[in-house]
């Protein structure tokens, strides 16, 4: 939808107090850690777009909270699975020579929507260094959150969301829906049956380029609506924006989604 067709759909005028009074409603309040997946187009013509947003969730939290935002980077990976789009297979080994090494204030995000991408810009936020399933962060906890995240244990134990596990965080879709929920990954990361994948990324290595293999989880974020389906725990919606909004803790659905997987394997081939 371009800016025009924006306009014309929004019947109200919005703006970061708008949306500053819609977070207080969905009970967001100073001092609450928070992951975010945004869709800035299903959230209405906004004056000030993603800046407007983004400084509506840094005020609501405040510096006693903590935002966290997925900041994928997903295309620092193996050539041989990309399919949207492929590139000719004579050119993988050069991908693999010359793509350049993870960075985590240059490296851009892909596919994480202008509101990540502003989010990213901003001078205090962090990110954490997986050269292609990164996570930032702005607040009390982004230094110590985002501190590691090992390249075989990108979603697991060692990373970000393994920090959060261990503390009160509320996840917020905005405009999207479950499939997107990165917390759930951790789920799939606690299974003992899980399978892996040989994967590579560029990154710096003893101040060096280097293509770097190792072996990633296998993940399938179609079967977290699924998850979701069969959890009884509370989920609020309300609206941020025009967009639906779902409010809900991440720990007691991380927990459920781990036993809800450990009794619904993936059926074997």
């Amino acid at each position: 939808m371009n800016e025009l067709n924006r306009i014309i759909n929004t019947p109200e005028f919005q703006s970061k107090e708008t949306i500053k009074q819609q977070l207080i409603d969905l009970g967001i309040k100073p001092g609450d850690h928070i992951i975010v997946h945004a869709s800035l187009s299903s959230m209405g013509w906004i004056a000030g777009g993603p800046q407007a947003v983004v400084e509506a969730l840094i005020e609501t939290v405040t510096d006693l909270g903590t935002i966290v935002m997925p900041a994928q980077s997903a295309d620092n990976s193996d050539p041989s699975y990309w399919m949207a789009p492929p590139v000719p297979e004579e050119w993988h080994q050069s991908i693999r020579e010359y793509y350049p090494a993870y960075h985590p204030d240059l490296t851009p995000l892909r596919g994480m929507g202008k509101i990540a991408e502003c989010f990213h810009r901003h001078p205090d936020t962090v990110r954490s260094p997986h050269p292609a399933h990164s996570f930032m962060a702005w607040g009390a906890y982004s230094i110590e959150w985002m501190s590691e995240q090992p390249l075989e244990d990108s979603f697991g134990e060692q990373s970000p969301l393994g920090k959060m596990m261990k503390a009160n965080v509320k996840i917020i879709l905005i405009g999207t829906d479950f499939d997107s929920c990165t917390a759930l990954h951790y789920a799939e990361y606690s299974q003992d049956s899980r399978t892996t994948s040989p994967q590579g990324a560029a990154i710096m290595l003893d101040g060096q380029r280097v293509w770097k293999e190792y072996d990633c989880v296998d993940m399938d974020s179609d079967r977290f609506p699924e998850i979701v389906r069969d959890y009884k725990g509370n989920i609020l919606e309300g609206k941020l924006g025009m967009a639906k909004t779902l409010v809900t803790e991440m720990r007691p659905l991380v927990k459920f989604g781990i036993q809800w997987l450990k009794e619904h394997p993936v059926p074997k081939e």
